[in-house]
């Protein structure tokens, strides 16, 4: 039980230092925008997006090369794209104004695009089976590096669309902008964010230790929790503030980059990558199923009721406690 204690309090002191961190990044990040005259389509869909998705990006490299634990990064991507979709829109639209507006570029555009990467890092996944099996229990197969082109080609896309609907292709650099102290905070910025994510990374690999269950199923609630508070702040700031398409907008940017991003770089660093199809699937099939929820309640009147938020928080806690039941062993759905 202390152990347990340990490290739920290891868990804890390490989101703080994520908190921190990504602080730090964004804010250095947002004055070197500004410092190097950078366009804001390029701001918004890459800079803030990169800014926000730098712990899950860390959570994938250091599962994977720290401690083999490629399937714990992508369960902690696939956990932190729950997390975004049905938390962080509820809490903004009920610490806000009771509801949150949305529009149909949002809505047609944003999460429809969002929707092609679910399919497209899926389909990455049934295609390494297919073409690259591996030996053992269950359909396992070998994400290689040529497959982890699929999903960068795609968010190379991504950027391109952005970049046919920016307005301003040029911008004025701001000479007073500090660079050199704006490049020294985004680098200690990094650190901290590497330290914490860590932590949740540990965190998670013992709790499956010492719960015997897979160290995924945590990293799907402790490392995608803690790393997705950066993405939350800035959404809850923005509805805050009277922006909501700006809220929503930054948790499907997050989302698109982790998922066509984060995932493959991890592949990229370490050559091949071993999946098993059966950890994989009910996952991803919990993902799907959040975003026809998140894009039925945004698309219903373009707008998110305070209803409609209790109803995404409540699916949430579903998440949770099916998680929780695969972990006491209670449910089987996921393969241990």
């Amino acid at each position: 039980m202390f152990d347990v204690l340990a490290l739920v309090a290891l868990a804890g002191g390490a989101t703080v230092l994520v908190w921190l961190g990504s602080r730090w990044l964004e804010t250095s990040a947002d004055q070197l925008a500004v410092g190097y005259g950078v366009p804001p389509v390029v701001q918004g869909a890459v800079i803030a997006a990169v800014g926000s998705s730098t712990p899950e990006l860390m959570s994938v490299v250091l599962a994977t090369l720290l401690h083999g634990e490629f399937e714990l990064g992508v369960g902690a991507i696939v956990g932190s794209a729950v997390f975004n979709l049905l938390v962080i829109p509820a809490v903004a639209t009920l610490v806000g104004k009771g509801a949150m507006t949305t529009n149909r570029e949002l809505v047609y555009k944003e999460a429809l695009f969002y929707m092609l990467a679910v399919a497209t890092i899926l389909l990455t996944f049934s295609l390494a089976v297919i073409y690259y099996p591996l030996g053992g229990a269950g359909l396992q197969g070998a994400v290689t590096r040529p497959l982890a082109m699929v999903p960068l080609v795609l968010y190379g896309l991504y950027v391109f669309t952005q970049f046919l609907d920016a307005t301003e292709d040029v911008l004025e650099a701001d000479v007073d902008v500090d660079r050199g102290r704006a490049w020294l905070w985004f680098g200690l910025g990094l650190v901290v964010i590497v330290v914490g994510v860590e932590g949740l990374v540990r965190s998670a690999i013992g709790l499956g230790a010492a719960f015997g269950t897979p160290a995924f199923l945590w990293g799907m609630v402790v490392v995608a929790a803690g790393s997705s508070l950066p993405d939350a702040f800035v959404s809850i700031a923005a509805a805050r503030s009277g922006r909501p398409t700006v809220s929503l907008a930054n948790v499907l940017g997050s989302n698109v980059f982790d998922l066509l991003v984060a995932v493959p770089v991890g592949v990229l660093l370490a050559g091949t990558l071993a999946i098993t199809f059966a950890h994989i699937v009910p996952m991803m099939a919990f993902l799907v199923f959040a975003t026809i929820v998140f894009f039925t309640v945004a698309r219903t009147d373009m707008r998110l009721s305070a209803r409609e938020a209790w109803l995404l928080l409540a699916i949430y806690g579903l998440f949770v406690g099916w998680l929780v039941l695969e972990s006491v062993g209670l449910s089987s759905i996921v393969p241990t």
